[in-house]
C-alpha cells in the first residue's frame, strides 16, 4: 500500500458556508456505542458489517492510523491526505484501488439522531446550483446519492463527472464517502473500495464537539500492518484532486 500526501488541495463546496456552522455544541461526551447505530431512515444499519465505532473492534493493532478514522491494509492500496489550503490541516483521506477512488471525511453528530438524510438534501441542492442532477438510489450502503456535475473535456466538449455518495451514521459521528471514477458508475468496479469502507473505524473521542465539525485526521504515527506486500510507503506530497466537504 502507498502513503501519499495531497497538497493544497481546492475545495468545492457542496453546501452554503453558513449552513454548517451554526449548530450547538453537542455535549454528549461519553456516550456509548450502542446509543446509536445508524438506522435512520435512508440510513445503513451497520450491525456486525461495518464500518464500526473504535469501542466495537478488540485491538486497533493491523490498522493505518489516522487519527479520526482507522484504515485497514491492502494489497494495491494507495492512501492521500487532503491538505486545507487556508489552514494547512488535513480535511479527508482519499483511498485509490484498481483506477477508482473513494474519498474519505468523518464528522461529529448529535448522540440520538443520524445526519444523513439532511445532508443528502443539501447535496442536492448545492449540485442543482451548480447546474448538476442528484438521483437517490438504493445501495449497499442504504440510501445513496448520485451526482452528476457539468464538466469540460480537455478537447473543448462538454460532459458531466459523476460521483457516487455513501453515508453512514454511527454512535455520535457521522461517515461519508464519495466513489468517483469506474466505482462511481459500475457496481463490480465498487466492490473493493465498498469492502475497505466496511472496514473503516471510526475514532470519535469525547470531547464535547458541535454537529458536522470535522473529526481530525492527520499523518500516521506508525504503521502496525503485519505484512509487507500492504505496508505503506512514504511518497513525496504531491496535489491530490479537488474535495468535497458538508462543513
Amino acid at each position: 500500500m502507498v502513503f501519499g500526501r495531497g497538497r493544497k488541495a481546492k475545495q468545492e463546496q457542496l453546501t452554503e458556508p453558513g449552513e454548517t456552522q451554526d449548530a450547538v455544541a453537542d455535549g454528549s461526551a461519553g456516550t456509548s456505542a450502542g446509543d446509536y447505530s445508524g438506522d435512520a431512515a435512508g440510513g445503513a444499519v451497520r450491525g456486525a458489517t461495518g464500518p464500526f465505532d473504535v469501542s466495537e473492534i478488540e485491538s486497533q493493532d493491523g490498522y493505518v492510523d489516522l487519527g479520526a478514522l482507522l484504515i485497514a491494509p491492502r494489497e494495491g492500496l494507495q492512501l492521500r491526505l487532503e491538505v486545507e489550503e487556508a489552514t494547512q490541516r488535513v480535511v479527508a483521506v482519499t483511498m485509490d484501488l484498481e483506477g477508482s477512488s473513494l474519498q474519505l471525511q468523518a464528522f461529529a453528530a448529535p448522540r440520538s439522531e443520524g445526519l444523513w438524510d439532511e445532508i443528502r438534501e443539501q447535496i442536492g441542492q448545492s449540485v442543482g446550483s451548480q447546474g448538476g442532477q442528484v438521483e437517490e438510489i438504493q445501495g449497499t450502503f442504504g440510501t445513496e446519492l448520485v451526482a452528476k456535475l457539468p464538466a469540460g473535456g480537455t478537447d473543448g466538449s462538454q460532459g458531466y463527472r459523476v460521483a457516487r455518495f455513501i453515508g453512514v451514521d454511527g454512535p455520535r459521528w457521522f461517515l461519508r464517502g464519495v466513489l468517483g471514477g469506474e466505482a462511481a458508475l459500475d457496481r463490480d468496479a465498487a466492490a473493493g473500495l465498498e469492502g475497505l469502507f466496511r472496514q473503516i473505524v471510526v475514532v470519535r473521542g469525547e470531547n464535547p464537539m458541535p454537529p458536522r465539525d470535522l473529526l481530525q485526521l492527520r499523518l500516521p504515527k506508525d504503521t502496525a500492518a503485519p505484512s509487507p506486500k500492504t505496508s505503506p510507503e512514504f511518497e513525496q506530497p504531491e496535489r491530490g484532486p479537488e474535495i468535497t466537504q458538508i462543513g
